[in-house]
């Protein structure tokens, strides 16, 4: 492979290894001569994956355009560039899976906002808002009662059932008191002591 430092066209692998997706194979490589290192990548020939845009276009499913839109709309909040690219990764599979290469941009879309909904739900109204066009405020605001409801069942869903709710604990016994023994003033408490005569109150 040719070094992109000098242009020579002989070089040694140094180092290979799975790429984080699995589908591609990265090596490093060392110039035989400059002595300098470089990466490159095998990745199995596939078929391409065409974009059906709303007019009518078609253009190649770019994994890199999807992961900066995800990005964007994931600006400031509290989510992992890992988490979008797994996600990113799952959406290119599930691509694969189908048996036409051609895939809506619609559908795309909609594959995307329910991932993100699934990370962030202000991510995925910022998504939506530019995936669905929306026409009117109206259409907006629909949405994002749509967004709350969703959020409202999952809770309601995680929450303990209604029998579990209702079940009342077992009432506590009441405290035991001691029992308390009734000693005659007069009544020696050992044996063989002198109890002193209690002296009689006048009347």
């Amino acid at each position: 492979m040719r070094c992109p430092f000098c242009r020579h066209l002989e070089d040694k692998v140094v180092d290979s290894r799975e790429a984080r997706e699995g589908d591609a194979i990265r090596r490093r490589r060392e110039c035989l001569s400059c002595g300098k290192r470089f990466t490159s990548y095998e990745r199995v020939e596939e078929a391409p994956i065409l974009i059906v845009k709303k007019d009518g276009r078609r253009e190649p499913f770019d994994k890199n355009k999807l992961l900066k839109g995800m990005m964007a709309a994931c600006q400031k909040r509290p989510v992992r560039l890992t988490l979008l690219e797994e996600l990113v990764g799952d959406i290119h599979s599930r691509i694969l899976e189908q048996p036409d290469r051609e895939i809506h941009s619609i559908t795309l879309g909609e594959m995307a906002m329910d991932g993100l909904k699934a990370i962030d739900s202000v991510a995925y109204v910022r998504f939506a808002s530019v995936y669905r066009e929306f026409k009117d405020l109206s259409e907006f605001v629909k949405s994002i009662e749509s967004l709350v409801g969703d959020v409202k069942e999952s809770r309601r869903g995680a929450q303990a059932t209604p029998e579990q709710a209702t079940e009342q604990k077992p009432d506590k016994p009441p405290p035991l008191k001691a029992p308390v023994s009734k000693v005659s003033p007069q009544q020696p408490l050992f044996p063989g002591e002198v109890v002193a005569p209690v002296p009689k109150k006048r009347k």
